[in-house]
Order: C-alpha cells, then sequence, then structure tokens
C-alpha cells in the first residue's frame, strides 16, 4: 500500500468520528471465529462404502470430460462448500447430486483426517455407508459423471501404493522489490512438500488426494483388525 492510500485511508476512518480503543479492538477479535486468511477455499468428500452382504467395496466416480477441471480423473463424490453450509451438509449434498440418491439412502460414519493442500484449500472427507441395490438403482449424473466403478475394500487393506514425494517451492517474479525487506536480491523462502501415492488397481490408476484420503482411512481402519 503507498503512502497516499494510507493516508485517504485514515482519513476517511478519522471522518466518521470513530475512536479506536481497546473496547473495541476486543469487540472485534473475541466475537470472531478463526478462519484461514483469504483467498482460500473448503470442500468436502464422501468415502462411499458399498456393502453387498458381508462384503465391503469402495466407489469412485471418472468425472465428465465435458468438466473444466480434472476432466476424466478418478476421484470421490464431493465439491465446494456452499456459503453457510458445513463440510458435512456439503459432503452428502454432492454426493446426493452427482450418484443421484437421496439423503436418506447414505448412512453418515463420520469425518476422518482433513487434507490441507499447497493451493489454499482444505478437504474435509466423510465415510459414509451405501446398499449395494441403492447405487445401482438410479442413473448416476452424466453432466458431472463419466462413469463409476467400485473397488473391493480387501484391495486397499493388501495393497500399499507406490508413493512419489516431491518439493513444492515457490516461484518469485523477477521483480519483487528486496529492497522493500532489507533483502539484496534473494530470501530464503519457505518450500513445502507435496506426497503423490498411486494404487494400480486393474486398468485404473487411483493418485493424488483420492489416494490419499483412501490411504489414510485404510490405516485408521487397520489399527482395529
Amino acid at each position: 500500500m503507498d503512502n497516499d492510500r494510507f493516508y485517504i485511508g485514515i482519513q476517511c476512518w478519522q471522518n466518521k468520528g470513530e475512536t479506536m480503543n481497546i473496547e473495541r479492538i476486543t469487540q472485534s477479535v473475541r466475537n470472531r471465529n478463526p478462519e484461514p486468511l483469504k483467498p482460500y477455499n473448503y470442500y468436502g468428500v464422501m468415502v462411499p462404502l458399498i456393502q453387498k452382504g458381508d462384503n465391503f467395496s469402495v466407489l469412485f466416480e471418472v468425472r465428465s470430460e465435458s468438466l473444466l477441471m480434472q476432466p476424466g480423473e478418478i476421484c470421490f463424490p464431493g465439491g465446494r462448500q456452499d456459503e453457510g453450509e458445513s463440510p458435512e451438509e456439503c459432503a452428502i449434498r454432492e454426493t446426493c447430486e452427482e450418484l443421484c440418491i437421496s439423503q436418506d439412502k447414505i448412512k453418515l460414519i463420520g469425518p476422518i483426517d482433513y487434507l490441507n493442500a499447497y493451493s489454499n484449500f482444505t478437504i474435509y472427507p466423510f465415510v459414509g455407508l451405501i446398499d449395494h441395490q441403492d447405487i445401482h438403482s438410479v442413473p448416476f449424473n452424466h453432466d458431472e459423471v463419466q462413469e463409476t466403478f467400485l473397488v473391493p475394500l480387501d484391495f486397499f487393506l493388501e495393497n500399499e501404493p507406490l508413493s512419489f514425494t516431491f518439493p513444492v517451492a515457490p516461484q518469485i517474479p523477477n521483480d519483487f522489490p528486496y529492497e522493500l525487506i532489507n533483502n539484496k536480491g534473494s530470501y530464503n523462502w519457505r518450500q513445502g512438500k507435496a506426497i503423490i501415492p498411486i494404487y494400480n488397481y486393474e486398468s485404473r490408476k487411483i493418485w493424488g488426494l483420492t489416494a490419499r484420503i483412501i490411504h489414510n482411512f485404510v490405516q485408521l481402519i487397520r489399527e482395529d483388525l
């Protein structure tokens, strides 16, 4: 922010006749629910457990090729939270919309560990139980879903994914004003780390965030076996 803009902002605030004091500061801070600094997005996804008798499978979607984001990729039902919506409500709504089933067909088991991605969003996964008959009694939403397929839960319990790790580094533009932060042309910027697991099931490649979610889920239930 340049000095002129800063001065104008202060002058506008003073013209309102407002006086800053500790009571006003306390009220602003105490009544706030903390959240990540924007820009930031939240997503809710469902890990659909499909039950047929005593057997369990995990349902995956293949995203429609007409979608702008990740067309043709394998994923779980889910999407971005609407304003005023909880992650759980989002996961259920998106699952109902994409699989064309009613909410009463989903028995919500509960949340599992959420995932903070390096690109300014958080995914909240939930596990839901759906009867095999209910998932095959209606067609899915072809506008969003190209196809669905099932993978036996035992496959994930018996097989570890291939896993790759690589650094995530900021790309700093050449015109960054290092002189304003008292540095001479460089700075030791922090780097992150991305973990990319890949499951190979028949002709399907389940990878990325979807693979991280199912891998974490399997680790959780494996502890109690």
